[in-house]
């Protein structure tokens, strides 16, 4: 909003800042969003009908790779757990806890929810047998952290970042170490805009194409931190922003660099590929989330065409 890119496109757009998933699946649904930036994964929930609701949708565009890590109380040491492979051994001689050990992820759905399962099942564990996995807003993980509810949880920026630098928890691993390269947020558009505004739905993508590359600029990440701070956005600090969107990134054991953290721009970033739609519904199939059956032509959801389109009215990509 603040750059005027959708104002360029002719757009009159209105935000709506959404709590969590659920409730982009639920507006969506229901009519109340006509697009949502959201996790890969609800598309094929309301596309596919793999929850109770169902309804059309399209992803015309990635809107960025990676951005996601994993963070651990500080009750656990980095020392002892390193990326992870130091876990099973804590959980069997150390935990003195009257609860499971308990993660958070932010959906079902979710890319968090996958990677979460890979991380464990790289150092042996899985759940139930050896974790609880929760599912909780990402602006309420930090808190939860803080206050002993949870161990752990696998979210996006800056809540990872907010229990860094607070001095609660700590990050043994990024998406980026977990799978290279993967999809995380979409564009996801009703298919009544896509019938009733089709012209609208190709300007939205082009513009935020626009959106994407700005975002990529490092001329433009102080501007775009000081936009994100904004209580209208994360309302997180600049200085939270700053730790994954800089240079470097702070993971409460060390530095690490920030330069793949957040991939927003590039041919094989944004094109909703056949190939990144399958990157979800496997990772959903692995952790039992989907049911191993024929889900149909993955293109009618994952929209090349659109996006094509779009690329051929953008003014900046």
């Amino acid at each position: 909003m603040e750059t005027g890119i959708f104002e360029r496109y002719g757009l009159n757009v209105v935000l709506s800042r959404e709590l969590g998933w659920t409730s982009v699946r639920d507006k969506m649904f229901y009519g109340d969003l006509d697009a949502a930036q959201s996790i890969a994964g609800i598309a094929f929930a309301l596309g596919m009908g793999f929850s109770e609701l169902r309804c059309e949708v399209a992803v015309p565009l990635i809107l960025n790779l990676h951005g996601n890590a994993i963070t651990l109380s500080k009750d656990f040491a980095p020392s002892e757990i390193g990326k992870g492979e130091g876990l099973p051994s804590f959980l069997t001689h150390h935990w003195k806890k009257d609860r499971p050990f308990t993660l958070a992820a932010t959906h079902r759905f979710s890319s968090h929810h996958i990677l979460l399962h890979q991380w464990l099942k790289r150092h042996g564990l899985s759940a139930p047998e050896d974790v609880e996995i929760i599912f909780l807003p990402p602006p309420l993980m930090p808190r939860h952290l803080k206050a002993g509810h949870i161990d752990g949880y696998c979210v996006g920026e800056p809540w990872n970042s907010e229990s860094v630098l607070a001095g609660t928890g700590w990050c043994p691993v990024t998406s980026l170490d977990l799978s290279h390269g993967h999809p995380e947020k979409v564009l996801l558009v009703s298919g009544k805009l896509l019938h009733e505004r089709k012209d609208k739905s190709i300007a939205l993508v082009a513009a935020l194409l626009d959106a994407c590359k700005l975002c990529q600029d490092p001329a433009f990440r102080n501007d775009m931190i000081s936009i994100l701070a904004l209580k209208d956005y994360t309302g997180a600090s600049e200085e939270v922003l700053r730790n994954s969107l800089g240079n470097h990134f702070n993971t409460g054991d060390g530095s690490t660099s920030a330069s793949s953290f957040h991939i927003f721009h590039g041919e094989s970033v944004n094109r909703p590929t056949v190939e990144k739609a399958s990157w979800v519904l496997a990772g959903l199939r692995n952790i039992g989330i989907l049911p191993d059956v024929t889900c149909g032509s993955l293109s009618r959801i994952y929209r090349e065409d659109l996006f094509n389109t779009a690329t051929q009215c953008s003014h900046g990509a």
